[in-house]
């Protein structure tokens, strides 16, 4: 396979010659930012406005793993669309990165269409079957299972919704047949490819998935032990189901005999689930109006419940409001501005998002300037002693509490392509290796623990309490970026469970407000910041911030909130930047046949 063409880093837009130069000889991040900022001319922080013309789109596809991207550039070369190459994103993504997606999972996504000018959601979140209720996840004693034997049990598996979403999208965003989109994950599959140093460490991990039969078989390295990096595996198993989607569509995943057996490997014990047929045939992926708000000379455009978007967009309101645009990652206050704000969306996120079928979900009442600025007149000079309670916006119902706990295994990529149309697709089996469980060379999911199910956080009356046919709320939250003309200026997203959206607004930050180049705001240490803990990349904090923080309440914990997956692209002073998340194997791939103006 071709690899991505090469491409030199564009200047950065304020920032000191010598900064950049350390920057580019290895500094660490901090430092080299706190460089760029002392180096910058005094307007170079103020809001950030869209540049009056855009240049050609650049052509681009940004994942999780090199051969993902590749697989989608190669689509692009022969005149698919955007969409066309997010499909073989995600075919190939579910091979070589199985522990985060896969069409065992669900998906939800945005597409930008160059020549409206609009912006279409569509949201293929996993779905409880018809048999779901309240002590879904009990034991034969009415007691609630621990989350390790939950994720394992055949109950854990919702209806899967990636191959349906995928299906409802290239209906109207695609170009290329259906069946072409499947070949190169079909000879990857079958080939092999080269196991990560990511995947290994995923292989040989502790969690409870990794140990389960099915597990244990995909990754055998014929000796007794377990393949590691470096080795070679193939999946025919999968590369048949492919045949058979690519054949006989997606009809063909929710009926039929790949249908029966996912039935079945759900009813296998330990604890068998009571998904059926019908559940499968009665899946429908749905497409739905983005939720938009403006923000510094753009407009952000996410998705609404059951994902996560209300979140974003609350939480770079409640910044929009204070002076975190006049500071720099360097500053102790900006990061407590970022944690106290945080806090404060997760107060309202946790308790209200659920899936908007089942629950009235209090969106505009969420987003509205006169709520935002009384939630954001909490925010004080340290952080709160006691958490804060979620707030009562216009619209909102009476409902329980909630503290559903969200697991990490997921991606998110995105594709541009010479026509200027875009995705933005975060896409999961929710913890790593989904349930543990596969059929037909894939991984089921293990999304209905998302939902609040067992007796701490599963009172009736929840936002998110399990029921039959729900969707259990989703973190996923990706961004597309509109000009002030309505063109296209950038795509985000990135997995990572319930610190999907502080990660995405720790981006936004550093990229609207510290106006940094793209990979920059991406590479930002990470801080979640939800109910009394603050979680995040302690390390990567320079000791004066850490402690400062400290000093006022913020006492950051390593250990969660550091595996971010961010991917994007963001037009700035005309020229387009790409950046792939330097915690995953992720990078970008070009078409071959065009030449790559978009810079790192």
């Amino acid at each position: 396979m071709q690899t991505p063409a090469r491409h030199t880093p564009s200047p950065t837009a304020g920032a000191s010659a010598v900064a950049l130069r350390w920057c580019r000889l290895g500094t660490p991040l901090l430092l080299c930012l706190v460089l760029a900022a002392c180096g910058t001319a005094p307007d170079a922080r103020a809001p950030a406005t869209a540049a009056p013309a855009a240049p050609p789109s650049p052509a681009i596809v940004v994942a999780a793993h090199p051969l993902a991207a590749r697989a989608g550039a190669e689509v692009l070369e022969r005149g698919g669309s955007a969409m066309d190459a997010a499909m073989a994103v995600q075919l190939m993504l579910g091979l070589v990165e199985p522990q985060s997606s896969g069409i065992g999972g669900g998906t939800v996504l945005l597409a930008y269409d160059a020549d409206s000018g609009q912006v279409s959601g569509y949201i293929g979140r996993e779905q409880a079957p018809a048999a779901a209720a309240a002590g879904w996840f009990d034991d034969a004693d009415g007691h609630p299972l621990a989350r390790a034997d939950a994720m394992l049990s055949g109950r854990a598996t919702g209806v899967p919704g990636t191959i349906a979403t995928f299906a409802l999208a290239l209906r109207e965003h695609g170009r290329l047949p259906w069946a072409r989109l499947f070949d190169g994950t079909i000879a990857t599959a079958e080939q092999g490819f080269t196991i990560t140093e990511r995947l290994q460490r995923h292989i040989h991990g502790q969690f409870p998935q990794a140990a389960t039969d099915d597990v244990r078989r995909l990754f055998d390295d014929g000796h007794g032990g377990r393949l590691r990096a470096g080795d070679t595996l193939r999946n025919p198993a999968y590369a048949a189901t492919l045949r058979t989607l690519a054949a006989g569509g997606a009809q063909a995943f929710y009926h039929g005999a790949l249908a029966r057996a996912i039935v079945a490997r759900t009813a296998d014990a330990p604890r068998p689930g009571a998904m059926t047929l019908d559940d499968l045939a009665g899946y429908r992926a749905e497409k739905v109006a983005p939720l938009c708000r403006p923000l510094r000379g753009y407009r952000l455009c996410s998705l609404p419940p059951p994902a996560s978007g209300v979140g974003v967009l609350q939480l770079m309101a409640l910044l929009d409001g204070t002076d975190i645009d006049r500071r720099d990652a360097g500053d102790p206050q900006a990061w407590l501005l970022f944690a106290e704000a945080s806090r404060l969306m997760y107060a309202d996120r946790d308790h209200y998002v659920g899936d908007p079928r089942f629950v009235d979900v209090p969106v505009d009442g969420l987003l509205a300037a006169d709520y935002v600025d009384a939630r954001r007149a909490l925010i004080g000079t340290r952080a709160a002693p006691r958490p804060p309670r979620p707030g009562v916006p216009a619209g909102a119902p009476v409902i329980a509490s909630d503290a559903t706990d969200e697991p990490g295994g997921t991606s998110h990529f995105v594709v541009v392509d010479g026509h200027g149309n875009a995705v933005s697709v975060t896409t999961a089996v929710e913890s790593f290796f989904g349930s543990g469980r596969m059929v037909g060379g894939f991984f089921l999911n293990n999304q209905l623990t998302d939902f609040a199910w067992d007796r701490t956080d599963g009172r009736p009356g929840m936002a998110n309490a399990i029921a039959a046919g729900k969707r259990p709320r989703s973190s996923m939250a990706p961004l597309l970026m509109l000009d002030g003309d309505g063109r296209l200026a950038g795509a985000l997203g990135s997995p990572g469970g319930s610190a999907i959206p502080a990660y995405i607004g720790k981006t936004l930050v550093g990229l609207l407000y510290w106006r940094l180049p793209l990979d920059q705001a991406v590479a930002l240490p990470n801080l979640v910041a939800r109910g009394e803990r603050f979680d995040g990349e302690a390390g990567r904090f320079p000791a004066p911030v850490r402690t400062a923080l400290r000093e006022h309440g913020v006492d950051i914990r390593s250990g969660a909130g550091e595996d971010s997956g961010l991917h994007g692209v963001f037009l700035r002073d005309g020229r387009w930047q790409w950046a792939a998340d330097p915690r995953r194997d992720g990078t970008a791939a070009f078409p071959a046949h065009r030449t790559p103006d978009a810079s790192r």
